[in-house]
Formats: C-alpha cells, sequence, structure tokens
C-alpha cells in the first residue's frame, strides 16, 4: 500500500505509515490501547502499560486500583460500541450490575443496604415496635 501523506509503500495490514504516522484508511478492526498516568510526589509521569510503570509505582498502582480514586475511560465509535454491546451480554449478571454502577458514576460500595442487611434492619424495627406495644399496654394510665 502506498502512504497518500508520503507516498512511500507499506504494509496492508498497518494501521499507520510507519514513516509519517498517516492513519491507513483502510484498516479496519477494534484497537486497544492503554495510558497510565500517575501523579507521585508532584510530578506525573505517563506510561503506556502497567509493565512499564518502574516496579516501586507499580505496588503503589496496584494498591490504589480498587479505591475511589480510580478510573476507566472508554471512547469508542459506533462499531466498538456494538463490540462492546456483545462483550457485556456475555458477562454474569453481577458483573452486569457493577460495570453499569461503574458507567452510570455511582461509587463503589455505594449500594450498601443488601438483602441480608436489608432483612436485619426490618428485623430490627419490627423488635422496636412490639417493645413498643408492649410498654404501652404496661404502662397505666391515669
Amino acid at each position: 500500500m502506498k502512504c497518500h501523506r508520503c507516498h512511500k509503500d507499506f504494509a496492508d495490514e498497518e494501521t499507520r505509515c510507519p514513516h509519517c504516522g498517516a492513519a491507513n484508511a483502510s484498516a479496519a478492526g477494534v484497537f486497544q490501547t492503554s495510558t497510565v498516568l500517575i501523579c507521585s510526589g508532584g510530578a506525573e509521569h505517563v506510561y503506556r502499560s502497567v509493565e512499564e510503570v518502574p516496579v516501586r509505582l507499580r505496588t503503589r498502582l496496584e494498591k490504589s486500583t480498587n479505591s475511589a480514586n480510580s478510573a476507566t475511560i472508554l471512547i469508542a465509535d459506533r462499531r466498538g460500541r456494538s463490540e462492546i454491546a456483545r462483550a457485556f451480554r456475555g458477562l454474569p449478571e453481577a458483573a452486569q450490575r457493577r460495570l453499569m454502577r461503574a458507567v452510570a458514576g455511582s461509587p463503589a460500595g455505594a449500594n450498601r443496604l443488601t438483602p441480608r442487611r436489608r432483612k436485619a434492619l426490618l428485623a430490627l424495627l419490627l423488635m422496636l415496635v412490639v417493645t413498643l406495644i408492649a410498654l404501652v399496654f404496661r404502662v397505666r394510665w391515669p
């Protein structure tokens, strides 16, 4: 294939011209990239993958990945959205719910009223009501 910008030859499967970096319009597919931005000690460092991060910082990164300060940014065109939707449908239901909460912007653990806690809360309220009724009937009113 010949580059439209620099007119040099390169392989058809290349997504960009290796000489000038122009995009190959005929290349199609799903592209995945990642960027790791670490702000530490007043400095910002950008890495292309977790493997590029120095071991000292990687350990701290792995510990903070599940914190409220972590985020995933996803940018997709129409075809990318359909690929994501197909992958999303293949996930277990619990993973789909977690992903939907993350996409909607609700913080992790925001729904702390699990069915077990809900039952415990209702049992506590029921005991409180029964205790109040018992006290009302025990007290002798003048």
